[in-house]
């Protein structure tokens, strides 16, 4: 199950996986070492202890560093992944996705993943929907149904494994019968939080998990964090249901910003703090406001993939023609009023004010008393209830 598929061979695979032991992920300055020296330059370098440090970095950081690259074991990094059903793809392999080089140099070193799918497939037509993990009924309910419906769409949903809204997203990708992905901060044979250990094994089996940690390794804040920007690089789109003003989700949206990714928000309750840092978002930077899938595919999808347009319900006084209802606008609600003072309100002349008074009495909307018009009572009634006056 390990990435054999590389293009640089099976030498550069064990340094990939022994950069990913010893290195953090997102460290802009050993992915400009990878970049400017290669992987197996930067290994030789660790190894080494005659070797003098690379540039950008102290002497502590660079004994830390060492200290690491003596335990760091490929083969046996690749021999537990096997077992548990994972493989490792680098840069150059025909799955790797191509959108995660737009992070130059805090790129990914390589992912682990489980599961059957190809990721760069998946990848290419795939929406992140991210939030508070203490979320309330509301955002876990918004962040289920967007996610059951971008699923049976044919979007793939990319989310964090985590409790509250990226555990609904999850669910409701996979209740709709559909494709997600859960990009984690902890070695992908070591699910977490523990109370989603069936959940992510279960996306395991239909879906991916996908983590650049290997394989028993354990989350940090600051791997959360960095986390985030492997979820806005890898779709096109990310999706914030509910957020306070430091969530970690309002991070992601913010990656996928920098990297010209649409970033959308799910408006809540103006009371609601759970709320308060999407709308911040929505307010500040650019982001676009979404209530459903539809709206959201409209942005990240193909073109011509629009979503409806909203109307709200047609009332009776909609269906009659333009004529007729400027007319019928034109009467002074409950009292009579003469037809040429009818015209002048409606801007047209009497005698076809006139006409339109009599259409609108065949239709029930309007009355004569005497020498004037007015409302029927079924008419005054149908403006408080939206009913037809027939």
């Amino acid at each position: 199950m390990t990435g054999t598929g590389s293009l640089e061979g099976g030498e550069a695979l064990l340094d990939r996986v022994f950069l990913n032991r010893v290195l953090e992920p997102g460290d802009e300055t050993a992915g400009r070492w990878v970049r400017e020296y290669g992987p197996a330059t930067v290994v030789r370098r660790l190894r080494d202890d005659t070797e003098p440090p690379l540039p950008g970095v102290g002497p502590k950081r660079w004994e830390g560093l060492r200290a690491r690259a003596e335990r760091a074991d490929p083969a046996r990094d690749l021999a537990v992944a096997q077992d548990a059903g994972m493989r490792f793809l680098s840069p150059g392999d025909t799955e790797w996705p191509r959108q995660l080089d737009d992070l130059g140099d805090a790129r990914p070193l390589g992912l682990w993943v489980r599961g059957p799918a190809d990721l760069r497939m998946w990848a290419l037509r795939s929406v992140a929907v991210v939030g508070a993990r203490a979320c309330t009924e509301y955002g876990a309910h918004m962040a289920a149904t967007v996610a059951g419906a971008l699923a049976e769409q044919g979007w793939v949903v990319v989310s964090g494994g985590a409790y509250g809204v990226d555990g609904a997203a999850h669910r409701g990708a996979l209740g709709a019968g559909g494709a997600t992905v859960a990009v984690l901060a902890c070695g992908v044979d070591r699910p977490y939080p523990r109370g989603h250990t069936q959940l992510i094994n279960r996306i395991a089996d239909q879906g991916l998990v996908v983590g650049e940690l290997p394989p028993g390794e354990h989350p940090t804040p600051s791997r959360f964090i960095v986390r985030n920007r492997v979820i806005a690089a890898l779709t096109r789109g990310t999706v914030v249901v509910e957020a306070a003003h430091r969530s970690g989700s309002l991070a992601t949206a913010r990656a996928a910003r920098r990297l010209g990714r649409h970033t959308m928000g799910v408006p809540g309750p103006a009371t609601s703090a759970l709320s308060a840092g999407v709308h911040e978002l929505l307010r500040q930077d650019d982001a676009v406001l979404v209530t459903d899938a539809a709206e959201i595919i409209e942005l990240v999808g193909d073109m011509g993939e629009l979503a409806p347009e909203r109307r709200g319900p047609v009332l009776p006084r909609d269906l009659l023609r333009p004529g007729a209802r400027a007319v019928l606008a034109a009467l002074p609600g409950p009292r009579a009023a003469r037809a040429d003072e009818i015209a002048r309100e409606a801007q047209t002349t009497e005698d076809d004010a006139v006409a339109r008074l009599y259409e609108l009495r065949s239709l029930g909307w309007v009355e004569r008393h005497g020498d004037g018009w007015k409302l029927t009572r079924q008419a005054m009634m149908t403006a408080r209830t939206g009913r037809s006056p027939c």
